[in-house]
């Protein structure tokens, strides 16, 4: 293990310190003692065990201040528990004890072995030596780095609340917060949000590629080439960690089925929880919170009364829509590309914590109109601007999911000019009007060849298959069970041909990626809502003469009996289209939210999320009614 020499000769001023050695083959060792500083007698002959012993006593006996700080060596002795059980399954050779004074049972004990597993199952525990796995990297190429490295890191499989890293250097001790780093994204896409991974590595480099001057206590290290060399180890381990991923163990466990009697006081104890034994700790009326996010009993459709709809229960599995949502949790790798990489770095770099925080843990409740959503979080309420929100998430996931879609294949394909025309008539002020078709027949033939010659480009990374006719027939899966509204197509194949830079790599991927998100976010349909005024948009009304020879409109009840027969089937379209939208509004896009969304810092200020009640505020209120 050794001492630095400047540590061990300040042990002196500050303690009683003894030393006692023997080297092999002599017949006795010798012991001297040191005090203040200095030796207190020469050294003398004494029956040793072979090896050398360095006793430490009455620290601090000259310094009052400082011992006053030892009262409590609970933390002191944590700190050595730990630091000599990371020296324990590096130096497998060695064996190590540590027991409190007074103690019975030592708290770190490993016995001299040839497999490190074994020493780490004897400090570290069973549980912690089942879940590793072993690593190894290596390079040889002076050009970029030379190092050696092995050891063994947890799989998916473990669960901690605290990360657990030991890294040596050249059999020395050391901290490398870039390499910790690095390691931890890695696990933060495998292991569940609260769980922290145990990692033990070993690094043998060249002694001058290692400066440790960066640190007062030279505990944290810098290393030459030390981007090259993490991101050879990030590989391994992310590879290592994947392959991982395709088989899971579980323990078996024995459960005995409780007795009648236990059931019966378990109910008693759920109806009256202040009944038990433990106290719980009362929580203020004022920051009580009723809901939880994983709980639809808080949700407004709870309390309302709606018809069955028929259409719908066939596709209400909220199973199925969340486990594929789970299985989205870790999406594919995404293609080597400076571009992306740096698209993606700045969604990371501009998340908004706060946010985050909200997103990850409301309770969606209902929708306020056609664009607000309700949420609780905490004890605020919220509205949630949908059309925003599922916009931007749309736009990530294109990013993170980019060259790995799944495809929607369109079963009539979509010729692009006639989808062209139709968009820009609808920009018209007067889609009626004549004049603009020659226009925009040419406009349409330009981005209609442009568009054919770019196929391959946005087939290979985004499913967006265009035929050699010009014709789209498949368009890429987003967010699983959801399918964006077939009415914006046009306005979105427009988009691609007027507003994508072919030239520069990045912006043409961020356009194509906006453009995506426009298209597949929730809007609300192009049909008005037909619940509460927007019901007299499908009132078809008949012109008929009166007895005075002018046009009037008839709208008596006798009249309107055949005309709500006739526009019965659209109202019912309409129904269908905005049931859909909060279904997938509820079940598809929040849930996504809370595993894949990263909310920009400008949505803090930009109308997104809008706090309109504070349970805390509403209190103050009523106290003072």
């Amino acid at each position: 293990m050794g001492f630095r020499g400047e540590a061990l000769a300040s042990m002196t001023y500050v303690a009683h310190v003894t030393v006692t050695t023997i080297t092999k083959g002599q017949l006795h060792g010798y012991r001297v003692s040191y005090k203040d500083g200095v030796m207190e007698h020469e050294p003398k002959a004494c029956a040793a065990v072979k090896g050398t012993q360095i006793m430490i006593e009455n620290l601090f006996y000259n310094m009052s201040a400082r011992r006053k700080n030892l009262q409590n060596s609970a933390d002191d002795y944590s700190k050595i528990v730990d630091l000599l059980s990371r020296f324990a399954i590096h130096h497998t050779s060695v064996s190590f004890s540590c027991r409190k004074h007074g103690a019975g049972r030592a708290d770190v004990s490993s016995v001299a072995t040839l497999s490190r597993i074994d020493a780490i199952r004897s400090v570290y525990g069973v549980s912690v030596a089942r879940s590793l796995m072993k690593v190894e990297a290596l390079d040889n190429d002076p050009s970029s780095s030379v190092f050696q490295m092995d050891g063994f890191i947890s799989n998916s499989e473990y669960v901690a609340k605290k990360i657990t890293m030991v890294l040596f250097i050249n059999d020395r001790l050391v901290d490398c917060t870039a390499l910790k780093r690095a390691l931890e994204i890695v696990y933060a896409a495998t292991l569940p949000k609260a769980s922290k991974p145990f990692i033990y590595m070993s690094i043998v480099l060249p002694p001058e590629h290692v400066d440790v001057n960066v640190h007062p206590t030279k505990r944290e290290v810098s290393l030459l080439n030390q981007e090259v060399i993490i991101e050879k180890i990030q590989s391994v381990v992310e590879s290592r960690l994947r392959s991982s991923n395709e088989t899971q163990i579980f323990q078996e466990q024995t459960v005995e089925p409780p007795s009648s009697s236990q059931m019966i006081s378990s109910k008693d104890s759920n109806r009256n929880p202040l009944a038990s034994g433990s106290k719980s700790q009362k929580v203020p009326v004022n920051k009580m919170v009723r809901t939880d996010s994983s709980d639809p009993a808080g949700r407004l459709h709870s309390y309302l009364h709606a018809e069955p709809r028929g259409h719908l229960e066939k596709n209400t599995s909220l199973t199925a829509v969340r486990s594929s949502v789970r299985q989205r949790r870790n999406p594919k790798e995404t293609a080597d590309l400076s571009s992306i990489q740096e698209l993606i770095a700045e969604i990371d770099s501009n998340c908004h914590s706060g946010m985050l925080d909200i997103v990850r843990h409301c309770t969606y409740i209902g929708m306020a109109d056609d664009v607000f959503a309700l949420l609780q979080h905490d004890t605020h309420l919220y509205l949630a601007n949908v059309v925003s929100l599922s916009k931007e998430l749309m736009y990530q996931q294109v990013l993170r999911r980019f060259a790995h879609f799944n495809a929607i294949q369109l079963s009539n394909p979509a010729p692009l000019k006639e989808l062209i025309v139709l968009a820009l008539k609808e920009g018209d002020t007067d889609p009626e009007s004549t004049e603009n078709d020659e226009l925009n027949e040419k406009i349409a033939e330009m981005n209609t060849e442009l568009l054919k010659q770019k196929a391959d480009l946005v087939e290979e990374y985004f499913s967006i298959h265009i035929d050699k006719d010009g014709n789209l027939s498949r368009l890429p899966v987003i967010l699983d069970q959801y399918t964006p509204d077939m009415d914006r197509v046009p306005e979105f194949v427009l988009c691609l041909g007027n507003d994508v830079d072919w030239e520069e790599e990045k912006k043409c991927f961020q356009v194509i990626s906006a453009a995506l998100g426009n298209f597949y976010a929730m809007h609300p349909p192009m049909l008005p809502n037909p619940s509460g005024d927007g019901l007299q948009f499908y009132q078809k009304r008949k012109l008929v003469r009166n007895n005075e020879g002018s046009l009037s409109c008839n709208t008596a009840a006798d009249d309107m009996v055949m005309e709500d027969e006739i526009e019965h089937e659209l109202v019912a379209e309409a129904e269908t289209a905005w049931a859909q939208r909060e279904w997938s509004i509820q079940h598809v896009l929040f849930p996504s939210m809370r595993l894949f969304f990263k909310p920009p810092n400008s949505m803090a200020t930009n109308g997104t999320f809008v706090r309109v009640a504070s349970l805390e505020k509403l209190y103050r209120i009523f106290e003072r009614c």
